[in-house]
C-alpha cells in the first residue's frame, strides 16, 4: 500500500476508536446488569464504605454460594448508577425485577438491590415470606450502602437457615465495573496515538515546502 493510503488507512482507524471511545462513555446501559453477569457484586464507586468492606461482601456472597444459598447483589448509591434506566432510581424492588429479568437467562436465584431509599429483593419464581420479613428488620446506612448490604445478604441466609460468619476484611479484586469504565480512556489514547502516527507519515510523503525567499 502507498504510503500517503497507508496514513489515511491510520487516520481512519484512529476516527473509529475515537467514537468507539466516545460512544462508550455516553451509552453505559445498565451498568449493574454488565457486571453481575459474571460477578456476585455490584458496588460503584460512590456507594460509601471502604474498598475492604466491598472485598468482604464479595466474599460474603461467595461464602454464601458455597453453602448453598446463592445471591447476587446490587449496590446502587445514586441515579447515575442507573445507567441508562435512571427512571428507576427510589425504586429498589422495581429495579430487582427489572434487573433479575436481565439477568434470567445466566442467573435465577435471589438479587439483592440496596438503595438509599430501601431494599429490592427478585427471585424467579417468586421470594419467600421469611425473607422479605428479614429485609424489613434491615436499616438503611445512607452512608456505608456497603454495610447494609453485608447485613442484609447475612439476615437473608439466617431467614434460610444458614449462618454466615462475616468474612475478615482482606483486599480483594475490585467489584464494580472498574475495567469497562476504563475502556473510553483506552480508546481515546489509541486513538491520539494514531493520529500522531498518520501526521507523521504524511510529513514523510510530503514534507512541508519552505517559503521562497527563506534559506
Amino acid at each position: 500500500m502507498p504510503r500517503r493510503g497507508l496514513s489515511i488507512a491510520v487516520a481512519c482507524l484512529a476516527l473509529a476508536a475515537l467514537a468507539l471511545g466516545a460512544g462508550s462513555a455516553r451509552a453505559d446501559g445498565d451498568p449493574a446488569s454488565d457486571v453481575l453477569a459474571s460477578r456476585q457484586v455490584f458496588v460503584p464507586s460512590d456507594a460509601g464504605g471502604s474498598a475492604a468492606e466491598a472485598a468482604q461482601l464479595a466474599a460474603l456472597a461467595a461464602e454464601a454460594r458455597r453453602a448453598g444459598f446463592p445471591v447476587k447483589v446490587a449496590v446502587v448509591a445514586s441515579r447515575y448508577d442507573l445507567g441508562s434506566v435512571a427512571a428507576l432510581w427510589a425504586q429498589p424492588q422495581t429495579y430487582a425485577r427489572f434487573l433479575g429479568v436481565e439477568l434470567s437467562l445466566l442467573y435465577r436465584g435471589r438479587l439483592l438491590v440496596v438503595m438509599p431509599s430501601g431494599l429490592g429483593l427478585y427471585r424467579a419464581g417468586g421470594s419467600s415470606a421469611a425473607e422479605l420479613d428479614a429485609l424489613r428488620g434491615v436499616a438503611i446506612d445512607r452512608g456505608d450502602l456497603v454495610g447494609t448490604a453485608t447485613t442484609a445478604v447475612r439476615r437473608l441466609a439466617a431467614a434460610d437457615g444458614h449462618t454466615l460468619a462475616l468474612p475478615r476484611p482482606a483486599s480483594a479484586p475490585a467489584v464494580h465495573g472498574g475495567s469497562s469504565s476504563r475502556l473510553p480512556w483506552v480508546a481515546f489514547a489509541a486513538g491520539l496515538l494514531l493520529v500522531a502516527l498518520a501526521w507523521a507519515a504524511s510529513f514523510r510523503v510530503r514534507p512541508p515546502r519552505r517559503r521562497a525567499g527563506v534559506s
